[in-house]
C-alpha cells in the first residue's frame, strides 16, 4: 500500500470513528472537488453516514439562458464572440453558441482573456463572454485596467461564491450539516466572508484544497466542529489560502466591477451575488455598448432536473433524462455540458463512488 493509499484508509478510518451516529451531510460547492471525489472513489471509501452533496459549484451550469441569448443576439448582429469552450453547448432560450456557430455566426473559442484580446486585432468588433467565480474575475478586471482596444468589451457574466452559500441556508429542503468551502475561490477572498455562516447560522466551515487527502482531511475536521457543537471556520488548505487572500486581486475586481443582483440558472435571483462593469470603465461593457435585444427567456428545459442538482436537492442519477435522453454530446441541461457540472463529472465517472 503506497503512502497516499495509507493516508486515505487512516483518514476514512478516523471519520468512520468519529461521524455521529446519525450522520453527517457535507456539502461543497465546487466542481473540481466532485471530480476529485469520484476520480478517487472517496464516497466508496466513507462509512454510509457520510454524505457529500454537491450545490452550484459550476460557473458554466449557472449562467442563465437570458446571458447566453445575449451572447447569441451580439453574434447575429455581426460582433465576433469569444469565450470559454464549457459554454458553447449550453443550452440557451431556443440555441446554444455552437448552435449559433453553425447558422454562420462569428464564435470562437479562447482559453483565456489574452486569446480573445489577441483575436480582436483581427477583428471589427469583440465581445468576450466573461463567465466564471472570483477566480477568473481578476484576470479580466486586469485586461480592463490595462487599456485594450477600442473594439474590445465583455459581456461580464461572472458570479459570487459566498451569496450563493447564503441562498442554500435559505431553500427548502436543502440539507446539510456544513460547507466545504472551494479552495480556489478562497485563495482570492480568503476566508473572512466564511465567517457569517457559522456566527449566524450555526453553520461549520471548513475550506479545502482538491487532492483526495486534502477533502478527506476536511471531513474529518467538519465531524469534529460538530461533534464539538462549535460551528467555526477552519483553513483546511493553509498551503494556498491566507485568511486575507489576494489583496491585489480583490483591489481590481473592487476597481473594475461593482456587486450587483443576479440572475443564476435553477436558482433564481440572488442578492449582490454578480459583478457588473463600473460606469467608469462603461466603454468596455458590451451591455452599454450595444443596445441588446433579448426576449423571454427560457432556464429549465421540460424533463430537466438541474436547478434541483445545482440545489443540493437532488442527484443526477435522479433525472429520468440523465445518460440517456441527455449526454455530453447532447446536453439537455447545464450540468451535463461543463466538465465541472455535477452530470458531466458523474457521467464520465460512472455515478456517486
Amino acid at each position: 500500500m503506497d503512502s497516499k493509499k495509507g493516508l486515505a484508509k487512516k483518514f476514512s478510518e478516523k471519520i468512520d470513528e468519529h461521524c455521529p451516529e446519525n450522520g453527517v451531510k457535507a456539502l461543497h460547492v465546487c466542481g473540481t472537488h466532485e471530480q476529485s471525489i469520484l476520480k478517487h472513489g472517496l464516497r466508496s471509501i466513507l462509512p454510509n453516514r457520510v454524505r457529500l452533496k454537491m450545490g452550484p459549484g459550476c460557473p458554466v451550469c449557472v449562467t442563465p439562458s437570458k446571458e447566453i441569448d445575449e451572447a447569441i443576439w451580439l453574434a447575429e448582429n455581426g460582433v465576433t464572440i469569444a469565450t470559454f469552450g464549457d459554454m458553447l453547448r449550453v443550452p440557451g432560450t431556443e440555441k446554444s453558441l455552437f448552435d449559433a456557430r453553425s447558422e454562420g455566426n462569428d464564435i470562437k473559442m479562447v482559453y483565456s482573456i489574452e486569446e480573445a484580446l489577441d483575436l480582436s486585432k483581427k477583428v471589427d468588433e469583440l465581445v468576450f463572454f466573461g463567465i466564471g467565480f472570483e477566480t477568473t474575475a481578476p484576470s479580466n478586471a486586469a485586461a480592463i485596467l490595462n487599456n485594450p482596444p477600442e473594439n474590445f468589451s465583455i459581456l461580464s457574466s461572472h458570479r459570487l461564491i459566498p451569496p450563493a452559500m447564503d441562498a442554500l441556508l435559505n431553500i427548502d429542503g436543502v440539507d446539510f450539516d456544513g460547507f466545504i468551502a472551494p479552495g480556489h475561490v478562497s485563495t482570492i477572498i480568503g476566508t473572512d466572508d466564511y465567517h457569517a455562516y457559522p456566527n449566524q447560522y450555526d453553520m461549520p466551515v471548513v475550506v479545502s484544497g482538491f487532492e483526495a487527502l486534502d477533502i478527506l482531511y476536511a471531513i474529518l475536521k467538519l465531524i469534529e466542529q460538530i461533534n464539538q457543537n462549535q460551528p467555526s471556520v477552519d483553513n483546511a488548505y493553509e498551503r494556498a489560502v491566507k485568511e486575507e487572500g489576494n489583496p491585489k486581486a480583490l483591489e481590481m475586481m473592487e476597481t473594475v466591477f461593482k456587486k450587483t443582483d443576479a440572475d443564476w440558472r435553477g436558482i433564481g435571483t440572488i442578492p449582490n451575488s454578480g459583478l457588473r462593469i463600473r460606469d467608469e470603465y462603461s466603454e468596455y461593457n458590451a451591455r452599454e455598448k450595444y443596445h441588446i435585444e433579448v426576449e423571454n427567456s427560457r432556464d429549465i428545459h421540460p424533463g430537466c432536473m438541474c436547478h434541483l442538482i445545482l440545489t443540493a436537492r437532488g442527484k443526477p442519477t435522479d433525472c429520468g433524462l440523465f445518460s440517456t435522453q441527455c449526454t455530453p454530446q447532447n446536453p439537455r441541461g447545464p450540468c451535463m455540458v461543463s466538465r465541472e457540472g455535477e452530470c458531466n463529472i458523474w457521467y464520465k465517472y460512472g455515478g456517486k463512488k
